[in-house]
């Protein structure tokens, strides 16, 4: 599959996976331990939606700029709605301060900006343009990282023997053969894989394969799931 970021940046699917990402985030703050994000699609980092690409597609226009422009207090029934979103709306305005919405955050910029001083997130992007897009967007994070190994889908696949460190690495290109879940094999037990919550994002091109996806999971020793399509 043949997939550019930049052409859809902020569209629905977007803002449905960033709003759910906040909240998990979100969640994990409540905790004092330390916890890592393990970006393995990191993509460019930020979006410009005046340029070229984003311009091209228009698919931010009906994703992030109709959530943008609703009112964010005072209207009736919102209020529930306003407070699970809040974060997720705070940090697309503050990549876009005093002025209209023209930059739109991916998810490594969300993970920074929820980012306490004893997290960590480590981002993966395998294309060299959007890598290097990466490296300027994620530069300045809480206590840098000293570790700046090569991260692939073997490394993704253990995060458990692993402990956090504070900071971001710097970004690094993924292994030639992708990521791989890191569930345990059937008969493995959750506790031999350590708490860890695992957003799986993919594209649905038929319905034949998530719902093998779905089936698997649903075999394995995975204490909670929840599916969104």
């Amino acid at each position: 599959m043949n997939y550019q970021h930049a052409f859809h940046a902020g569209n629905f699917a977007d803002v449905h996976k960033h709003i759910v990402l906040t909240r998990v985030l979100d969640y994990l703050r409540q905790k004092p331990a330390a916890f890592r994000v393990v970006d393995t699609h990191a993509g460019a980092g930020r979006y410009d939606l005046f340029g070229p690409q984003a311009a091209r597609s228009g698919e931010w226009r009906d994703g992030i700029a109709r959530l943008f422009a609703m009112p964010r207090s005072g209207a009736a029934g919102t209020d529930a709605a306003q407070a699970l979103i809040a974060p997720y709306l705070d940090i697309v305005a503050a990549l876009n301060p005093g002025g209209p919405l023209r930059l739109y955050p991916g998810s490594p910029l969300i993970v920074k900006a929820l980012l306490r001083r004893q997290d960590r997130l480590i981002a993966c992007e395998l294309e060299p343009s959007a890598a290097a897009s990466l490296g300027g967007s994620t530069r300045r994070c809480p206590r840098q990282g000293a570790r700046h190994g090569r991260l692939d889908g073997a490394f993704c696949q253990h995060p458990a023997k692993r402990t956090p460190r504070p900071g971001c690495d710097r970004p690094t290109l993924r292994g030639e053969h992708g990521f791989r879940a890191p569930f345990p094999d059937r008969g493995t037990g959750a506790s031999q894989v350590g708490e860890r919550g695992l957003p799986i994002w993919y594209p649905i091109k038929t319905r034949a394969a998530p719902d093998a996806l779905a089936r698997r999971l649903r075999r394995l020793a995975v204490p909670k799931i929840l599916r969104c399509d």
